[in-house]
């Protein structure tokens, strides 16, 4: 027979299991292509039983989304620490590898996931949403030694998001823009972005105390 019932143990350990496969087949084939039963079967549960852990698939994506901040703030130290690369040529290539996230192993919203999220997300959830979105995008711009005020913080999310978002709309949900200049509109964004962070890097240092 079926087992019918589970500790609270045991539902943490099947919970955390289906946030970290969500994150894995998202990061792998992209959050649209990841459907919630891929996620349910490979973790060895029912339908059912998966949607009395998330309702919908996007309170599953938040969580995904949360545990994969450690993993792209390592990527941003990496990128940082490597010798081989320039300051300017490090912050361009991780802008470049979230524009192209499962490229390169990010999870990364389009716009209708975005709506989608900020349908499911109460007042008190989406407060921790932006909180948790305002930590990881200033310890980046830490990363970047750049001193990470409220209005740089702002300022890199708006700008990181308005690249990623075009980059996984043309022609889909842009359809107006020209597919064929897709990727050098991207380029040309991040170059744009690189060079206002480089301007704050020279305006706010991040050993600058004052």
């Amino acid at each position: 027979m079926p087992k019918v019932a589970y500790s609270e143990e045991e539902r943490e350990r099947i919970r955390n299991r289906l946030v970290a496969v969500g994150l894995e087949l998202m990061a792998g084939q992209g959050i649209q292509h990841t459907t919630v039963e891929q996620i349910y079967k490979k973790v060895g549960i029912s339908r059912t039983f998966f949607y009395s852990f998330f309702p919908t698939k996007e309170d599953l994506i938040v969580e995904t989304l949360y545990l994969q901040q450690p993993k792209v703030i390592a990527y941003a130290q990496k990128l940082m620490a490597d010798p081989a690369l320039s300051w300017r040529d490090g912050v361009r290539q991780f802008l470049h590898s979230c524009c192209y996230g499962e490229k390169n192993g990010i999870a990364v919203l389009n716009i209708e996931e975005q709506r989608q999220i900020f349908k499911r997300l109460s007042k008190k959830n989406y407060k921790i949403f932006r909180e948790k979105q305002a930590y990881l995008f200033g310890t980046i711009l830490k990363i970047f030694g750049i001193r990470a005020d409220e209005a740089c913080v702002n300022l890199f999310i708006n700008l990181s998001l308005a690249v990623m978002v075009v980059s996984r709309a043309i022609p889909d949900t842009l359809p107006l823009f020209v597919p064929e200049a897709a990727d050098e509109t991207v380029n040309f964004q991040i170059n744009t972005i690189v060079d206002a962070l480089e301007t704050l890097k020279e305006q706010k240092p991040l050993l600058d105390k004052t």
